[in-house]
């Protein structure tokens, strides 16, 4: 039985004017997963007026930190209702490789664990003001990436799932009519750590009869959206505009 005990907290409100008459405010939000305390992160747009459809981001192997803030805060100034979920936990934000490997390995290896926490992510954003819970979508970036795939298998009510170089194999491979959610991966054609992972996955959504977009960006490495080594603007780019073109399409 899915734990669902969490409330909303709005502990830190934060307005960036994006225009004469438009704001985006942010705000962190306390929530739980039974006894463990989690603390995501909301943008919006307070000019946008009525229902608007809400996505739901998940951050990458270091944990809720800036980058995925950021990428919710760019799909407020879209206007949408974006929430960026905590997956690892409250105060859990590993900055050493190592320690990031063994937080991401600690849900992937619990596949129950790890979707729960993305649906009490979900839960959050559809009870956010302004969201139609009808149009939802999720993106993610690597074990983010990941995560709203494993969305996707679970059966979750939403429209789409966007995965930024995320990881493809899961150990609960998806069966014919789970997978109710569109699907568009932007994968890097240089990403050693998942190319390998490409055929059974394409495998997988065919035999699941998903909706499949497959995008590879030639000389992409692993992480190419993410400021650092393996960061390729072109990709970036290209990649932030396919999944603007996908929600014009399924949240219309």
């Amino acid at each position: 039985m899915r734990l669902l005990t969490f409330s909303l907290l709005l502990l830190t409100l934060v307005a960036v004017t994006s225009s004469a008459s438009a704001k985006i405010i942010t705000a962190t939000v306390a929530y739980k997963d039974g006894a463990a305390e989690l603390e995501g992160f909301v943008a919006y747009d307070d000019a946008v007026k009525g229902p608007r459809a809400g996505v739901l981001v998940i951050h990458d192997w270091t944990g809720l930190q800036e980058y995925a803030k950021s990428r919710a805060t760019q799909l407020a100034e879209l206007g949408y209702v974006a929430f960026a979920a905590d997956i690892y936990g409250k105060g859990v934000r590993p900055t050493d490789p190592k320690d990031c490997a063994v937080q991401a390995g600690t849900y992937k290896n619990d596949l129950p664990l790890l979707r729960r926490r993305v649906l009490l992510g979900l839960d959050q954003l559809k009870s956010q003001p302004g969201v139609n819970a009808t149009k939802l979508a999720a993106i993610g970036y690597c074990f983010g990436g990941t995560s709203v795939l494993e969305l996707a298998r679970s059966g979750a009510e939403v429209r789409g799932v966007v995965s930024f170089h995320g990881g493809l194999s899961t150990s609960q491979p998806a069966k014919p009519g789970d997978i109710k959610a569109r699907i568009l991966v932007c994968h890097g054609g240089a990403d050693s750590h998942v190319s390998k992972e490409v055929p059974d996955f394409k495998a997988e959504m065919e035999k699941a009869k998903a909706k499949l977009e497959f995008v590879t960006y030639e000389g992409a490495q692993h992480g190419f959206t993410k400021p650092g080594p393996a960061y390729q603007e072109k990709a970036d780019k290209e990649s932030w505009a396919a999944m603007r073109k996908f929600f014009a399409e399924i949240l219309k």
